[in-house]
């Protein structure tokens, strides 16, 4: 296993992390003692290119290892340069990963020493919806604990058509859900939003309507703003001829095999998917964990059968489940599968949701530390409930 760095880190966490509710020391920890405990080299560095025609990869210290079969799950590269001041070097900030999340903690204590307008949301052709709805929710709980919601107005700013698409067309009614739940926090919100560009405490939004026709310019003014940015193929894999689409994410058929290099498989946010529907600004669909998860789960049985001199004929379901923190209540939607037309759509919230995502959070980092991927147990819970990684 290659990784750019040393540690893992728990992603869907770094909400909190954000606003002083984890640290560091509770997401993540050291990769290697747990996979050398199992057998499995682990090599801390960049690949910085692949050679798909030789099947080698090439590290950021020059180091060339050579493979039989390649399995890319590198997630994405953050396009900040898309949108001309944004991004923790600009005028925004993120949560996608901790380093980036601590910083944006940094900045939210600025903000509660000096209060004032926040925007949070997604920029165009981002894909990953439902970290932004939380940190809106987890923000304003955390100012209403500290008696500070009055001083801080909040303003919604995403890509999406409506409140509650998620990139997916919405799941359930959570368009419903969570329109209500905005006004009930008082959450202003702009869709169909392009952010074209963000200054010092300003940031310049074109809005459209649902036929892609330009209704209003807004310039938003803030003291603090987090928006999710675009995200694109990481350069390695992107530069691949024949790998990847315009944008750097990996072709896959239906086995996650790459079409052009059959010993090329790939996983998670790095794959292309096509939008579910067209919208006025783009949109990307989102890869959420146990989709992901069956992604993998395929792969492994692909490769073993061809292992074996068998063509792989294994599919992942692309089941999604997922628990969205809001604060002091929270938000659980199953999708079956992810992407529509779905056999299964549910979505439900309440205070149970927090707390089933408090211990969420423990239970993968455990099963992650023990090197379980899928304990006994919740492959059969969730086979009674109708949820499966294979078809």
């Amino acid at each position: 296993m290659i990784n750019e760095r040393e540690y893992f880190q728990f992603v869907p966490s770094n909400p909190w992390l954000a606003v002083g509710w984890r640290d560091r020391s509770h997401i993540t920890f050291d990769i290697r003692p747990h996979l050398e405990r199992k057998g499995i080299n682990f090599i801390a560095k960049r690949v910085d290119k692949i050679d798909a025609e030789g099947n080698k990869l090439e590290l950021d210290d020059g180091e060339t290892i050579e493979y039989d079969y390649l399995v890319i799950a590198t997630g994405p590269r953050l396009a900040f340069e898309e949108v001309e001041g944004s991004g923790p070097e600009g005028h925004t900030q993120s949560i996608c990963t901790v380093n980036h999340a601590e910083k944006a903690f940094d900045a939210y204590k600025d903000l509660l020493d000096e209060p004032g307008p926040v925007i949070i949301g997604a920029m165009p052709f981002a894909s990953c919806f439902g970290p932004a709805y939380e940190f809106s929710f987890i923000m304003d709980s955390d100012l209403r604990k500290r008696k500070m919601r009055d001083k801080v107005p909040m303003t919604y700013v995403t890509s999406e058509p409506y409140i509650g698409h998620l990139g997916l067309g919405g799941v359930g009614d959570s368009k419903g859900f969570l329109e209500s739940d905005f006004r009930a926090h008082h959450i202003n919100w702009i869709t169909n939003a392009k952010v074209i560009k963000v200054e010092a405490g300003k940031m310049f939004v074109e809005q459209y309507d649902d036929s892609g026709h330009k209704i209003k310019e807004h310039e938003l003014e803030f003291k603090y703003s987090m928006m999710l940015p675009a995200f694109k193929g990481v350069d390695a894999v992107a530069n691949v001829e024949g790998l990847c689409n315009p944008r750097g994410f990996v072709f896959v058929d239906d086995h996650q095999c790459n079409p052009t290099y059959k010993n090329i498989y790939a996983a998670g946010v790095c794959i292309a998917i096509p939008p579910v529907e067209a919208t006025a600004v783009p949109t990307g669909a989102p890869k959420t964990g146990y989709m992901i998860e069956s992604m993998v789960t395929a792969i492994v049985h692909n490769i073993a059968d061809d292992l074996a001199g068998k063509e792989g004929t294994t599919l992942a379901t692309w089941n999604a489940i997922c628990l969205a923190d809001m604060g002091d209540t929270g938000a659980a939607f199953v999708a079956l599968p992810q992407i529509p037309p779905r056999n299964v759509a549910w979505f439900k919230k309440g205070k149970w949701v927090h707390m089933a995502k408090i211990a969420f959070e423990k239970y993968f980092i455990r099963k992650m530390k023990k090197g379980t991927s899928e304990p006994i147990y919740e492959k059969y819970i969730l086979k009674m409930l109708g949820i499966g990684k294979l078809k």
